[in-house]
């Protein structure tokens, strides 16, 4: 069979599996398939009229998604070694028993990773490579916020989402941001986080805002605090104002 004979072959099977599942894992996938979790994304990126391959799940094509998280892969990598010594750090602050909350992005999953053992936490999100860390953990109750998915960040957003906020106290949140400016506060790209992250502000005991240096002097479209409503900000370095 050719390369592109198999490739097909993949997609079809792959087009099976989520027409039955609805939203399929992409290491079950790969098992269930015999080929690496890395075949599969290419396979996608090729051909993404049937599937779309976001946050480590697969997922049938959206009108206007992004069709692969390929690029995605990339910006996970972006500047990696930042972003998981800010949560390093980040991570010490945890205590146990605590309610955390743990942001969307693609800092805040090295946070998850670096989770204390045994902490007996409960911990809450709204994004899927966040909670696709988490799950595994038999230490850790995890709360996964729903409502309309969103394919470009791969997280949630929702009157369902804001309304369990609403009936819970968090110890320590821990939030993410694509911009971190003096003038112009801190700023993410996607506007349907915003009222998430200010909710949880509102409900949180201690907020502290994780991100890498590359971060600073930002600015992107959608703003939802100021600086000075953090505890603090832990990043990679210090930031150019303090």
């Amino acid at each position: 069979m050719s390369r592109v004979s198999a490739r097909n072959a993949r997609l079809d099977a792959l087009a099976l599996l989520v027409q039955e599942t609805g939203v399929l894992r992409l290491r079950d996938a790969a098992s269930r398939l015999g080929v690496s979790e890395i075949t599969i994304r290419r396979d996608i990126a090729t051909d993404s009229d049937q599937l779309s391959c976001l946050g480590g799940y697969i997922l049938p094509f959206q009108d206007g998604a992004v069709g692969s998280d390929y690029v995605l892969d990339q910006e996970k990598d972006s500047h990696a070694v930042a972003k998981a010594r800010a949560c390093t750090a980040a991570a010490a602050l945890i205590e146990p028993y605590d309610t955390v909350f743990i942001d969307c992005g693609t800092t805040t999953p090295h946070l998850a990773r670096q989770i204390p053992a045994n902490a007996h936490l409960t911990v809450i999100c709204y994004s899927l490579n966040v909670a696709e860390e988490l799950a595994r953990r038999n230490d850790v109750r995890l709360i996964m916020l729903g409502g309309v998915y969103h394919a470009e960040a791969a997280s949630f957003s929702g009157d369902e989402g804001i309304d369990v906020l609403r009936r819970i106290n968090i110890n320590k949140a821990f939030l993410s941001a694509g911009g971190l400016d003096e003038q112009h506060g801190v700023t993410c790209s996607h506007f349907h986080e915003v009222p998430i992250k200010q909710m949880v502000m509102q409900r949180s005991v201690q907020k502290h805002l994780v991100v890498d240096s590359s971060k600073f002097g930002k600015v992107r479209a959608a703003r939802y605090a100021s600086i000075s409503d953090f505890n603090s900000v832990i990043a990679d370095q210090p930031t150019p104002w303090s």
